[in-house]
């Protein structure tokens, strides 16, 4: 990618705002923790394993100047306020969980130490997902046929991670290796995350790509232009069932009607195995506007009710493999799962 999606610089943290791509390239920059709330909060940064980077730098930038007691107290504040943004992705408590632990362990260093210390853990967590989404690629890579066409939803791609991507790591690992690869992308109602962020990511690594509205996927799907589907994830239950972006449910289910495999990207950071089930993720439900209006004109009648569930959950039963940077699991999800985050 061109463009990075998040980057830390000068003690601030740079990030390009999603919600004017394709149209506008803008960097904003962030000096605390809660602007990076706000960015998360209103999707100027979205998908997990970026939510999650995010986290870390602004819980960094939240610590700036404190130490002793006087930082745990601190740190407690500032995760309630970055915890509040959105709920489902799983990597947002994940790496506030791991700046935490930086910070009880190094309660005795002054303050400069102490935010040197968490400058350096939440680039490491970047550093992290750019190397944990590289492996993932090579696995699912050698899932894919050469051709292949690739059916997609949303965008797990490097605007949603450190700068690769899950999914689009995949279709970006198998190019790598030479395979001819061609995407169709859901455009992704109401967001647009597809048509608006899959497809720009795509064009700009000169990969071939056809944007499809969302009820057009089982057209596709019947009359066999499609290989397999690759999806990512902001949260995986320990038995394989998957919350991933509004749609994706439909979509599997069409898969499975269909016989065309249905993969799941997954870094392990994704994988929850407090959460037993899909029944037990928190569903994040958006402003109704999203539905009601487009590009700031309203495009339905003033006064209807919306439901604006931001995700939906697979059944495992539907999910023909997940991909991690450990490996491929397949069901039963409970023990492979499980076996991948032992070994992690």
């Amino acid at each position: 990618m061109l463009v990075k999606t998040i980057e830390w610089r000068a003690d601030t943290v740079r990030m390009i705002d999603q919600r004017l791509l394709p149209n506008r390239e803008l960097i904003r920059t962030y000096r605390d923790h809660v602007g990076v709330a706000e960015a998360i909060r209103t999707m100027v940064i979205r998908g997990a394993p970026a939510i999650g980077v995010a986290a870390a730098m602004g819980a960094a930038l939240g610590m700036r100047g404190y130490s002793g007691k006087r930082a745990s107290a601190r740190f407690i504040r500032v995760a309630k306020t970055l915890l509040a943004t959105r709920p489902t992705a799983v990597n947002l408590a994940w790496a506030l969980d791991r700046m935490g632990r930086v910070v009880a362990d190094n309660l005795d260093l002054e303050a400069g130490a102490l935010f040197s210390r968490l400058r350096a853990e939440a680039i490491a967590i970047y550093d992290e997902d750019l190397e944990i989404n590289r492996a993932l690629g090579r696995h699912g890579a050698r899932l894919l046929d050469d051709p292949a066409t690739v059916l997609t939803h949303c965008n797990a791609g490097a605007l949603a991670t450190a700068g690769y991507g899950t999914a689009l790591g995949v279709i970006r690992a198998a190019r790598a290796d030479g395979k001819r690869i061609s995407v169709i992308a859901d455009e992704t109602r109401p967001y647009m995350q597809g048509s608006r962020l899959t497809a720009w990511e795509l064009r700009k690594d000169r990969i071939p790509v056809t944007v499809i509205a969302d009820d057009m996927a089982a057209t596709v799907l019947r009359d066999g232009r499609v290989n397999c589907v690759v999806v990512g994830t902001d949260r995986t239950a320990a038995n394989g069932d998957v919350a991933n972006k509004i749609g994706t449910y439909p979509l599997a289910v069409m898969a499975h009607r269909h016989n065309v495999p249905f993969y799941v990207a997954a870094p392990l950071s994704s994988i929850d195995l407090e959460c037993a089930g899909g029944g037990d993720i928190p569903i994040e439900e958006r402003d109704g506007r999203e539905l009601t209006e487009f590009a700031g004109r309203r495009i339905a009648p003033v006064g209807v009710k919306t439901f604006n569930p931001a995700f939906d959950v697979t059944p495992a039963e539907l999910v023909t493999a997940i991909i991690t940077e450990r490996g491929v699991a397949r069901a039963p999800y409970i023990e492979s799962l499980a076996r991948l985050k032992r070994n992690s």
